[in-house]
């Protein structure tokens, strides 16, 4: 009798490892799509291109600016996969709940926070009929309400298998640190994230801050930066529970060098790169949505030298350590601002 239990876990194990496996070795498979030629011709019955060969038939020809730049892109990340990762893990389901599923335009795109994702969302319920009229019309509570857009980890690892070999998938990017710094302004800075300042600030508050006052304990809502980032640091954080996704790393939220990403957007060239995603797609007519005045690059590369500049060097090197792999897999330098040497 305990053998054949043995056997029963040895083969239920077996199966779920194959499964998983799926996962593990889409991105290679996507790979061959590209240098074999084997992408299919039919798309909605044949009616047009897909986003993914509208990409591939532009590797093949004189390539634009636009295209040459999103094709180094994708090279500089795979290389840096190679240099930069060791063995690494199987995918789970759970690792897959940022990338969101567009079957109607065959697009997949990993989300990552204060990285124009709310705007992303509006214009992927636009293109897939789940929401009418212009984007930014749309809610930013109804772009990120839960089930509207189904995520990649509702499906089975065949079904995985299968967009990851046929979709096009895309992330966004941007400066870590000026990622950082947006969190920090937009979640515990203004008074309209309440809810989120009782979770995260009373817990920053608490930890951090001696003889902290009853008001600041209760609400958390005066969290300075410094703290925060101590916070990060702090290795008791990670230990009781994941990072935030507003500060978890992007290469964490979206695996990179699992899943091959055939477009790396970045914040920093906003508007080309979500033009030249729409016009893989078909969509000339439809507008990205453009951040307000205050979010936009230049903006925020100054609010976050501001923030940083009171940041002792021996916690910019601790927090550039902690961001290193974003840093080095998206092809960003360490800012100016910083003091690291």
């Amino acid at each position: 009798m305990g053998r054949r239990s043995w056997r029963r876990r040895l083969v239920a194990a077996a199966c779920l490892g194959a499964a998983l496996l799926l996962l593990s070795c889409a991105h290679r498979a996507l790979s061959s799509v590209f240098e074999n030629r084997t992408l299919s011709s039919g798309w909605l019955g044949g009616k047009r291109k897909s986003p993914l060969q509208k990409l591939y038939d532009l590797d093949q020809g004189p390539r634009s600016p636009l295209a040459e730049l999103h094709r180094q892109r994708r090279d500089l990340l795979r290389s840096a996969c190679k240099r930069h990762t060791r063995r690494q893990r199987l995918l789970q389901p759970e690792d897959l709940r940022h990338v969101l599923v567009d079957d109607t335009n065959g697009l997949l795109y990993c989300y990552v926070p204060k990285v124009a994702c709310t705007n992303w969302k509006r214009v992927l319920l636009a293109l897939s009929g789940r929401a009418r009229g212009d984007p930014r019309d749309i809610p930013a509570h109804e772009a990120h309400a839960p089930g509207l857009l189904p995520s990649l980890a509702e499906f089975s690892p065949a079904e995985v298998n299968r967009r990851l070999n046929a979709y096009l998938t895309f992330l966004f990017v941007r400066d870590p640190f000026e990622r950082l710094a947006s969190a920090y302004r937009n979640k515990f800075a203004r008074p309209y994230h309440a809810e989120f300042q009782r979770r995260f600030g009373t817990r920053i508050v608490r930890r951090l801050r001696p003889r902290a006052r009853p008001e600041a304990l209760a609400r958390g809502h005066d969290v300075r930066f410094a703290e925060f980032l101590a916070y990060l640091l702090d290795p008791r954080t990670r230990r009781e529970e994941p990072f935030n996704e507003h500060w978890e790393r992007a290469h964490a939220l979206c695996h990179p060098c699992r899943l091959r990403y055939d477009v790396v957007g970045k914040f920093e060239t906003l508007a080309e790169d979500a033009a030249f995603v729409l016009g893989l797609v078909g969509a000339p007519g439809l507008r990205f949505p453009a951040p307000p005045p205050g979010a936009q690059a230049p903006a925020a590369r100054k609010q976050a030298t501001r923030l940083f500049q009171d940041i002792s060097p021996f916690y910019q090197r601790r927090l550039f350590d902690l961001y290193k792999m974003d840093f080095l897999l998206f092809n960003y330098s360490a800012p100016s601002y910083l003091r690291l040497y």
